[in-house]
Formats: structure tokens, sequence, C-alpha cells
């Protein structure tokens, strides 16, 4: 028996079509870490109001970005695996945190090539209550019930590693440097702000005030917003970025209540119509593999906001997807646990 590595990314439908849509948005939508309410008032609002009207409007967005292979971001997914695999000596299986493949046919997957002790690799920069640590909780769960002589650890998020952000930084630098933006902004997928409230270890540090994030505490660790913003300064240092031209915002939201602000396309919007920006680009750090939330979103969406209000440029930033330097840094840091069960030396 040995070492294996599991990567996993949130998932996509197997096709844009509305049924396998509304059973990708079932199986993602009823995650009580993704929709937080309790199981009955969860299974009303999923299985009663959105999986009634929401599969046929994201099925049309889904067919916009459809790449003949499939999900752009399966696809992106899989070549970003096989270039890790170039580079670690080792069984990699890649799954999904919805849909196909599934994290128990990785996990599957792995154990049948002698694997009993896998690191579990959440394809997410910043740590988050819907995505990583959903990730860890299934992991541990099929583990103990489908694995129970399988051992298991996991990659924490790398936000704020200096490689990581060399890595991002030169990215970003590279797709601007022929075309320089009056303003970068940096959107991420947006979470309830009592997503962050519910993963404060302190139960008082996050107050979502503005000044929260910017003083320390062990709240930190766990918290998405204070890691997305840190995302965007350390970014925006590393390529010597003036003041005022760039900032952070949060898409996706979905719902009533409080989602984390300022909202993306609220934002584009007044970039182009009160603030008089004429050429805009977007990053997406939230995400490493294109999607439907970057190529729909803000490609398309977004750009339409924008022309609307007044702007002329538009850009949106490819996310690291299968980056040689991004997969030189993967394949890094699981060598380093290979070597000494730390990822980060």
């Amino acid at each position: 028996m040995g070492k294996g590595i599991l990567l996993v990314n949130l998932g996509s439908p197997d096709s844009p079509k509305p049924k396998d849509v509304k059973r990708y948005l079932g199986e993602f939508l009823m995650d009580g870490r993704v929709i937080d309410l309790p199981k009955w008032l969860r299974t009303i609002l999923v299985k009663g109001i959105i999986l009634n009207t929401r599969p046929k409007t994201s099925a049309k967005a889904y067919n916009k970005i459809w790449w003949k292979e499939g999900s752009p971001l399966i696809v992106l997914s899989e070549r970003l695996t096989e270039g890790v695999r170039k580079k670690v000596d080792l069984p990699i299986a890649l799954a999904m945190r919805y849909g196909s493949p599934s994290m128990e046919t990785g996990l599957r997957e792995l154990y049948d090539q002698g694997v009993d002790d896998v690191f579990i690799v959440p394809l997410y920069p910043q740590y988050a209550m819907a995505t990583t640590e959903t990730i860890l909780v299934l992991a541990r769960e099929l583990i103990d019930t489908k694995f129970p002589k399988m051992t298991m650890s996991y990659l924490p998020a790398f936000y704020n590693r200096p490689e990581y952000i060399e890595v991002l930084a030169h990215s970003l630098s590279e797709q601007i440097k022929t075309n320089t933006p009056e303003h970068l902004l940096f959107s991420y997928h947006g979470v309830p702000e009592r997503h962050i409230r519910k993963s404060d270890i302190t139960k008082s540090h996050c107050k979502i005030d503005g000044t929260c994030c910017l003083s320390a505490s062990p709240a930190h660790q766990y918290c998405y917003r204070h890691q997305c913003k840190e995302v965007t300064r350390l970014v925006a240092e590393k390529m010597n970025l003036e003041q005022g031209s760039f900032s952070t915002s949060f898409q996706s939201r979905l719902g009533f209540d409080p989602w984390l602000q300022p909202y993306t396309d609220r934002t584009i919007e007044r970039f182009a119509k009160k603030e008089g920006i004429k050429n805009m680009a977007v990053a997406t750090p939230a995400f490493v593999s294109d999607c439907l939330e970057t190529l729909e979103e803000i490609a398309m969406e977004g750009e339409e906001l924008f022309h609307e209000a007044g702007g002329e440029t538009f850009a949106t930033l490819s996310c690291l997807n299968d980056d040689p330097k991004w997969i030189d840094l993967l394949a890094h840091w699981i060598n380093n646990w290979v070597d000494t069960k730390t990822p980060f030396s």
C-alpha cells in the first residue's frame, strides 16, 4: 500500500441539457454547507422552487460556454491533472464535489491502485464552508464508511502563500501587458454573510464592518472574506498596481439574504457609468479553472453590462487553468507532502 493524491474541483453537469443541469443543481444546492438552512426548509426552497425554475435558465447559460470536449471546468481540471501526473510519481485521481467523477469514484480509483494514505487537494485558494469544508467533510465520511483502512490529509488554503501569489500575479500581468486596463477588478464568488459568521472560530471577530478583515485574528484561518481581500492586496502589491486602480467584489449571489458586498455586477456598472472607466479587466481568483461563473457570468454578462453603461474595452482574465507555472507549483506542494508530510516548505 502507499500514498496517492485526489484533486477535487467543484463539478459540472454531465451536459448542458436541462435534465442534467437539474440533477447537478439538486446535488449542489441540497448540500447543507451551500444552503445552510434546516433540511426541511432547504428541501422546500430547492426542490419546491429553485429546481422548478432555474435549470432551464442555467442550461441556456451552460450551452453558451460548453466546449466540444465537454464542460470547460472538467476539461481544464483534466488537463491540470495530466500535467501534475507528469511531475509526481504517485497515483493521482481527479474528482468533483458534485457531479461526475464523484469523490467516491476518485477514492475507489486510488484504493484499487493500492493507496492507503491519500492527500486531498481542494482546488480552491481560499477556505469556505461551501467549498473546502464540504469537500473535507465528505472525504472523511467516505473514508470512514467505504475505505476504513485509508488515512487522509489535505492541502490547506493557499491564498497567501508567496509562491502562489507569484504565479497568479505573473499570469495576470502577462494577460494585461499589451493592454493595461484603467481598472482591474478582482471578482470572487460570493457567499452569504452568515457563512462568514458561522466560520468565525472566535465567535466574535467577524463583524463584516470594513475593519475586521484588517485586524489580526485567529478567525482569518477560516474567513473567506479576509482571504479574498488578502489575495487582492498581495497580488496588487506584487504587480505594483497603484491604489485606486484595483478593487474587490463578489459575484453569483442567490436568494434574498445579505451576501458579501460589493456585488460584481453593480460594481462593473458603477465604474462605467459613474466613474467613467472605459477600459476594464476582471480577474476571478476564487477559481483555479474557468467555468460558468467566469466564462458566462463575467465574460458575457459582465461585458454586456459594462458596454451598456458606457464602457468600451472589457477583458475577462483567464484563471490559472493548466498554466505550466501553476502545474509546477501544485506538483511541488504534493512532492513536499510526499517527502515531509507538509506541503509548504
